[in-house]
Parts: structure tokens; C-alpha cells; sequence
């Protein structure tokens, strides 16, 4: 069965995200500290973090918009504190430029590059990472991402929209991501081929079901096998 089209997951597939995501705490927490001390003595990292996450579960709405989700917090902080005119705009700039300062694996690009020069490609993110920012936009015909299609993975409906873009059927595209549940399972309910990147040789959860066909530990394994497969 050809393969047309391949999309892929972004954090912690073609980079690890924590780091990136840390950087971006402190980052915020700097200009805090700095420009209001009084919202950051209120608010260190650990007790934002817990805000963010008590958010998140009170509106359920927002699963595909962490964007959106981190302003609420944030304007929730400085609204605790008595001020009413937060600089969410500054804020988000601050966080978002630290958030996008990933450090690909050795493996992503090298890989990107040759898979581009043969199939259309696709990035397909739950989160907010920019790809022009990141470095990666010029290997990516389409971005997909959770808070434009109003739908976050493992939902059908971004897997879709993805397939969409490239005018093909879901069986003819392959989606690549390391989550097991978000991107195998979800990729596979909505007819997509899906492709496992277990880069530290964890187990396959049962009860998932069927583990997946194809399962590599890193981007260069999945590179060559899809040049085996078309060369076939």
C-alpha cells in the first residue's frame, strides 16, 4: 500500500520538549521578578504550574488550546494580586521565544531533509510550537495544530484535517509521533498508518491493544525504511 503523504508529531518526536518548556518557566519568572516582584513572590514557578494545571481540568473546552489556557493563568495571577491590566502580550512573547528554543535530536533533521525531497510533509501537534521559530518550516508543506482545528489528538478530527490538506485518503498517509496513545492510537482510529519513535525502548502499553507494525528508535531508521518501501 504506497504511502503519499507523512505527518508528524513535533514535541519530544523531533526534539525533547522539557527542557524547552523549563526555559520558558524561568524565562517568565525572570521578568516577574523583575518588573513585578509582587505577582512572582505570589506566584513562583511551582505554584504556576499547579494554576495552569487546575485550568486545564476546569475547562475541558480548552483541551486543544494551550495557548489560550496559559493567558487565563496568567491574567488569573496578576487579577489575585490586584491588578487588573496584565501584560499578557509581554508575557507571551517572553514565554514563546524560550518555548520554541528546542535542540532537535542529532537524527530530525538529516531525517526531515531526506524525507522532504521525496513526500509531502506534514507537522501535527497538540501544542504551540512554531516552526519557523524552531527551524524545522522550510521540511513542512502544511502545519496542523490542535488549536486551528478546534480538536487535539487522539481525535479523529485533526488527523483529518491533516489528511485533507494533502488530497489523500487516510490510508495513504503515515503519521510519526512518540505518544503511543496520542499519536499511534489516534493516527490508526482515524484510518492513518501510524509509525511508533520509541527512542528509549519503553515497553508497549497492553492496553492499548495491537502494538504497531512499525516501531523505530529514531527518525533515521524511519528514513530509511520509507526509501526501502518506495524503492519497493
Amino acid at each position: 500500500m504506497p504511502i503519499r503523504a507523512v505527518t508528524f508529531d513535533l514535541d519530544d518526536t523531533l526534539w525533547p520538549v522539557m527542557p524547552a518548556l523549563e526555559l520558558a518557566d524561568r524565562a517568565v519568572d525572570d521578568y516577574l521578578r523583575e518588573h513585578w516582584p509582587e505577582v512572582a513572590r505570589a506566584w513562583p514557578i511551582p505554584a504556576m504550574r499547579e494554576l495552569r494545571a487546575q485550568v486545564a481540568a476546569s475547562r475541558p473546552d480548552l483541551a486543544h488550546d494551550f495557548t489560550t489556557q496559559r493567558r487565563l493563568t496568567q491574567q488569573h495571577v496578576f487579577a489575585s494580586c490586584g491588578i487588573t491590566d496584565a501584560p499578557l502580550d509581554t508575557l507571551w512573547e517572553i514565554y514563546f521565544a524560550a518555548r520554541n528554543a528546542v535542540q532537535p535530536w542529532p537524527d530530525s533533521l538529516p531525517a526531515l531533509q531526506r524525507l522532504a525531497a521525496r513526500w509531502p510533509l506534514a507537522s501535527l501537534t497538540n501544542g504551540n510550537a512554531d516552526l519557523a521559530r524552531t527551524g524545522v518550516q522550510a521540511h513542512f508543506a502544511h502545519h496542523v495544530c490542535s488549536r486551528d482545528v478546534g480538536a487535539a489528538k487522539p481525535d479523529p478530527r485533526i488527523f483529518l484535517a491533516a489528511v485533507e490538506r494533502f488530497g489523500a485518503a487516510p490510508h495513504e498517509v503515515l503519521h510519526v509521533g512518540d505518544d503511543p496513545a496520542l499519536d499511534v492510537v489516534g493516527a490508526r482510529r482515524a484510518g492513518l498508518r501510524a509509525a511508533w519513535i520509541n527512542r528509549h525502548g519503553e515497553t508497549w502499553p497492553a492496553e492499548l491493544g495491537e502494538a504497531p507494525e512499525l516501531v523505530f528508535a529514531d527518525l533515521r531508521g524511519l528514513a530509511e525504511w520509507l526509501e526501502a518501501h518506495a524503492a519497493a
